[in-house]
């Protein structure tokens, strides 16, 4: 519901009252004493669903040139004729509690804070992303995700788009992509910082770390996270839900990859580096397109004929250019993601073959421990590297013939030359009773040897 005060300048006040005469909307009008050019102030009650069309026939009459428009969030309303009109406006099929476009656009500009203000907090929001990252902490990476005023920028560009507001569209973008700017710059120097100190052992794998590794080599899951993360992000600015919560879904697609980007960078893993670049620019693009497409489709139009086919012309082209730029950038991860289906389908045949083996009377002392199938870390496309089986048993000597017939297994799945590394586990089962009235307590005495072979 909206409480509305609209201020008539001179010579205007008949058009304004038929207006609503013509809506069935009850008003209540008070003439305006200043020595401005206005004779009157109307005040009017209307559903959330029927503000645009009223501020619409108010802008088409051209009332809106001169008059001063406010709108105001009612809770309550008791009101017999508030009730009719709202009934009449649910019929003409209008979505409950939608946002009108001229309260979107408003919104939506401000959610967009200062510059400076922005690029302080996007700063410090990165460099608590690599300090979670650096030290493998979820909870430190939520947080940054807290912090980051992402949501305002990540959504200004479509509802711009949609609506034909060139300056919140421009808004917008720069904000977006000045902001990952920052945000990799800010990480650049907390991780080049942690290494020059040596706060992280020389020598590390860097990107072994979970938190790292994830954003790295991403797969097509990302994207639906980021594409979640933009239809949920104009749901909740169209229908008066929390932003909080979904400015924090936005921040988690954007900050930490933008995070990873600046930490590979600092570790010389350039690699490494264009693959969270990669994630970082599909899940932004991901969230302008689904938010675009989530907008349109909601039925958000610019005022008059011209300007809606003037919109529909920049957000077919806006959509199309980020469909066909996130189409090119899809490439490397569908190719991860095809990698880590077949190493996990490699592992599970490998595994089986391994077994059958196994069901020899010769072997009949072992059993499979595990069987890992291993990638490289060519980043951001990368391939199985090796495959290490584990056999554990009692009195165990690793013999050639087994071991050739676990090479030969793994060397039928695939079509390329992979390393195969046999590891022999032996244990040994004792008891001690240390006590007469001690359980006994076993022990396991474990001894290993390698036999590691690559694959023809």
């Amino acid at each position: 519901m909206r409480y509305v005060e609209v201020t008539i300048p001179t010579g205007r006040k008949g058009a304004v009252l038929d207006i609503l005469e013509d809506e069935d909307i009850d008003y209540i009008v008070s003439d305006e004493t200043s020595d401005r050019d206005y004779v009157a102030v109307v005040r009017f009650l209307l559903p959330s669903q029927a503000v645009e069309r009223t501020l619409d026939r108010l802008t088409e009459a051209g009332i809106s040139d001169d008059a001063n428009i406010v709108v105001f969030d009612t809770q309550t309303v008791l009101s017999a004729n508030f009730a009719q009109l709202n009934a009449k406006h649910s019929r003409d099929g209008s979505v409950g509690d939608r946002l009108s476009r001229q309260e979107l656009q408003t919104r939506a500009a401000g959610l967009t804070p200062s510059f400076p203000v922005y690029a302080m907090m996007t700063f410090i929001s990165a460099i608590v992303a690599t300090s979670g990252l650096l030290l493998d902490s979820p909870a430190v990476v939520v947080g940054s995700m807290v912090i980051a005023p992402l949501i305002g920028p990540a959504l200004a560009a479509s509802v711009g788009t949609v609506i034909a507001d060139t300056e919140l569209r421009s808004t917008g973008l720069i904000y977006q992509f000045s902001g990952l700017g920052i945000a990799v710059l800010g990480s650049i120097m907390l991780a080049g910082l942690v290494r020059i100190v040596g706060l992280e052992p020389a020598g590390i794998d860097i990107v072994a770390i979970a938190e790292l590794e994830e954003r790295v080599a991403p797969n097509l899951l990302a994207l639906v996270i980021a594409l979640g993360a933009g239809v949920a992000g104009i749901l909740s600015l169209t229908r008066e839900l929390s932003e909080a919560i979904v400015g924090v879904m936005i921040a988690a697609a954007l900050i930490p990859p933008a995070a990873a980007v600046g930490i590979a960078l600092a570790w010389e893993m350039y690699g490494a580096a264009a693959g969270a670049l990669i994630l970082t620019l599909v899940n932004t693009l991901s969230i302008n397109f689904a938010a675009l497409v989530t907008l349109w489709g909601g039925g958000y139009r610019p005022a008059g004929l011209f300007s809606v086919s003037t919109a529909r012309r920049q957000t077919l082209a806006f959509a199309a250019i980020l469909g066909l730029v996130m189409v090119l950038l899809l490439v490397p991860l569908v190719s991860a993601t095809v990698v880590e289906f077949r190493s996990a389908q490699l592992e599970s045949d490998v595994e089986t073959d391994v077994d059958a083996v196994l069901t020899d009377p010769e072997y009949a002392h072992l059993e499979v421990e595990s069987v890992d199938a291993e990638l490289d870390d060519e980043y951001p496309i990368r391939s199985v590297e090796r495959v290490v089986i584990v056999i554990s048993g009692s009195g165990i000597v690793s013999g050639d013939n087994l071991t050739d017939q676990l090479v030969a297994g793994v060397d039928s799945h695939t079509d390329e030359s992979v390393a195969v590394e046999v590891r022999f586990v032996a244990a040994e089962h004792r008891t001690t009773d240390e006590t007469a009235h001690a359980v006994t307590d076993p022990h396991w005495a474990v001894l290993s040897s390698d036999s590691s072979l690559a694959a023809p």
